[in-house]
């Protein structure tokens, strides 16, 4: 992966990869916020679909058990997690193209995706990477293409926001201050990105787990 980069690892650590999805699964509640995340998903046979830092593609995997007539691409900095989201779509019998590649670098043409979809991503980021990676998203979907992000959102209370230190330590507070502060949507409207609306909010053993759309404007220039 690029160098200089701030490339945080599923778990921080590579080493820690092969317990991402038992701890995630564990500590999340993985299945009710990534349903209600696809729940407001107008998935359609034909379309193009990205989940951004898709990590051991659960998500991606969803996707395509749901709507197995789209084209379903999944993307991340971490080659070795690659392999072990190849293997799990393997397993499960879905069709994914996978590759590897930074958020804010897209190896992708404009106007190429219906919707792009992040799971537990963002608050990998800090601040100058959300901002150039919702950019890129804004360049590779279509007109009027949708982003819908799950990750850790503002403390519904104070029981919630101790319980996100646990993921601060890990992860870092740099990346994830902008996301308990509950800054992740209006970081997406300065983007560019119109109709921004928190679709829901999980309470989880580690904080705030909060579920956002938007949709590129019509008439915004990629190029610009």
């Amino acid at each position: 992966m690029p160098a200089n980069t701030g490339y945080i690892h599923a778990l921080r650590f590579s080493s820690l990869s092969a317990l991402y999805d038992p701890v995630v699964a564990l500590t999340s509640r993985e299945q009710t916020f990534k349903s209600a995340l696809l729940d407001g998903v107008a998935l359609e046979p034909g379309q193009r679909v990205l989940d951004i830092g898709c990590g051991t593609g659960t998500l991606a995997c969803m996707v395509a058990q749901r709507e197995p007539g789209l084209e379903m691409h999944g993307l991340d900095g971490d080659p070795a997690i690659l392999e072990r989201a190849r293997r799990k779509a393997a397993e499960r019998g879905v069709s994914i193209r996978f590759s590897h590649g930074m958020s804010f670098q897209l190896p992708f043409p404009d106007n190429h995706f219906d919707s792009v979809l992040s799971s537990l991503f963002f608050h990998h980021l800090n601040p100058s990477s959300k901002q150039r990676t919702l950019a890129e998203i804004l360049r590779v979907l279509k007109p009027a293409g949708h982003l819908h992000i799950a990750d850790w959102g503002a403390a519904q209370d104070p029981l919630m926001r101790a319980a996100f230190l646990v993921i601060q330590l890990v992860d870092g507070f740099g990346t994830t201050q902008d996301n308990v502060r509950g800054k992740l949507p209006g970081m997406m409207a300065q983007a560019g990105f119109e109709g921004v609306h928190v679709d829901g909010r999980f309470r989880t053993m580690l904080g705030t787990m909060e579920i956002v759309r938007a949709k590129r404007r019509c008439w915004r220039d990629p190029g610009h």
